[in-house]
């Protein structure tokens, strides 16, 4: 008895066993042969672009399936961050010997992942397909963002021509016959400040070559047109930073490939690299010309003179309020890819660079508003040509992710410079006496006491 039961057993077992290995054979064989194909409207299969707060319809074939061994399918997003799917249970449909259904793709927010096909089927088994959906997430160009840029740009030009008009010429010539205040701006600027991103770029981002790249592409670029306006609202010497600014636009057209070609190799080590002279060379004629213009002004009416030279501190006030204001606007999606080493680059460079021009310039005992002026030229740099570059060399979307170096070196760089000018003020406000009078009305910061 006790070896009937026994036999009865192993014989129980041995059909059990068969029934799950035939089981395991049916389901291996079902889900080794199907196949996911992503169809959509930009292009047949495969990875397709994305534009933010969009959504596109994606048409999804499961070939080698029958209805009758299909449960339903998932859909999921290997990031949800930067582009999601509805994520409920879908029933496909028969189609030509296959099985086929619809999913609506939403971008959320720039960059890539990955879209996954998860089958149950009836048997009671699931299967993720290998063949994903690569979505690359972008963003397009807005109509606020042509209006900033066309806004800054009639503004700067407006403004340079004021500064053509208020700038002392003779001054300016005597400046480059005795290019001391030039020479340290040009050694700190294409020197100091290539070196000191490059080094912040591997401390900061050590596993992430694009933003590296992204703080060494703004450490090389030229001063900024905004550091002339800083100047004068300041109260430093604006004929050495007009000066300064047009010998460091003219030089980035040697100096950028210079460093680019040799330490951004290291950073980008493709090398393949193209700078932007076309954007270097419009911004040298977009500085030139309204100087030059403010100078035929200054000498054949002097009357307009003096009403530019009038009105150039409040133009040059709205100028930095409009900046801050549209640039913090129309760049608001930036601010959820900042982190603490975001935040520490855009602190560090532009205020390492005024350290170094203040040092520079006293330690050639330079003028008070000599050494601002040299402060405020190295420590500002032209953004705007090193977001170009980034967008111009990297594919999307990381030309677009690694904009936000060079706009937190943006957003950063005009603290301590509006910190300076709130101090100014207050001292003017609480510290000035009654008996001082300015000595005459111009950037200097001259007093003298009433007779």
């Amino acid at each position: 008895k006790k070896y009937m039961i026994m036999n009865g057993f192993k014989n129980y077992s041995k059909g059990w066993t068969c029934f799950l290995l035939f089981l395991c054979l049916c389901t291996w064989s079902t889900c080794e042969a199907w196949q996911v194909e992503w169809h959509t409207k930009a292009n047949a299969t495969g990875p397709f672009r994305l534009d933010m707060d969009t959504v596109q319809i994606v048409e999804v074939v499961l070939k080698q399936l029958s209805i009758t061994d299909v449960k339903a399918v998932q859909f999921y997003s290997e990031d949800m961050h930067v582009a999601n799917v509805p994520t409920e249970n879908i029933n496909p449909q028969p189609c030509q010997e296959n099985l086929c259904t619809q999913i609506n793709v939403t971008g959320v927010f720039l960059g890539k992942t990955k879209i996954s096909c998860k089958v149950f089927f009836k048997n009671g088994t699931s299967e993720t397909s290998t063949d994903e959906l690569t979505v690359t997430v972008i963003r397009r160009m807005r109509v606020l963002d042509h209006l900033f840029t066309g806004g800054v740009a009639t503004l700067v030009a407006v403004l340079y021509i004021n500064f053509g008009a208020a700038i002392d010429w003779k001054a300016a010539a005597n400046i480059i016959r005795k290019p001391i205040g030039p020479a340290v701006c040009f050694v700190s600027q294409f020197l100091f400040m290539p070196l000191i991103s490059y080094a912040l770029g591997r401390v900061l981002f050590p596993n992430n070559h694009e933003m590296a790249l992204g703080l060494f592409f703004t450490g090389v670029s030229p001063a900024g047109g905004a550091s002339n306006i800083w100047t004068f609202i300041l109260g430093g010497n604006l004929d050495l930073s007009v000066t300064m600014t047009t010998i460091s636009t003219i030089a980035a057209f040697g100096m950028m490939p210079l460093w680019i070609f040799t330490l951004g190799k290291h950073i980008f080590e493709s090398g393949d690299l193209a700078v932007p002279y076309d954007k270097i060379g419009m911004y040298a004629a977009a500085l030139v010309l309204p100087l030059a213009i403010g100078f035929c002004i200054q000498k054949y009416l002097p009357r307009v003179t003096r009403i530019l030279v009038r009105i150039l501190k409040p133009a040059s006030t709205i100028l930095i309020l409009f900046i801050i204001i549209f640039a913090t606007v129309t760049n608001l999606y930036m601010f959820e890819l900042f982190s603490w080493q975001i935040v520490v680059a855009g602190l560090g460079l532009p205020w390492l660079g005024y350290l170094a021009g203040f040092i520079g310039g006293k330690a050639l005992k330079q003028p008070p508003g000599d050494v601002l002026a040299i402060a405020i030229e190295t420590g500002i740099q032209n953004t705007g040509i090193s977001i170009f570059l980034l967008r111009f060399t990297l594919p999307q979307p990381e030309g677009d992710l690694t904009t936000v170096v060079p706009v937190a070196v943006a957003i950063m760089t005009p603290v301590p410079l509006m910190l300076l000018y709130f101090i100014k003020l207050c001292k003017k406000r609480f510290c000035m006496g009654p008996d001082q009078v300015p000595l005459k009305k111009d950037n200097s910061s001259t007093m003298m006491t009433a007779p």
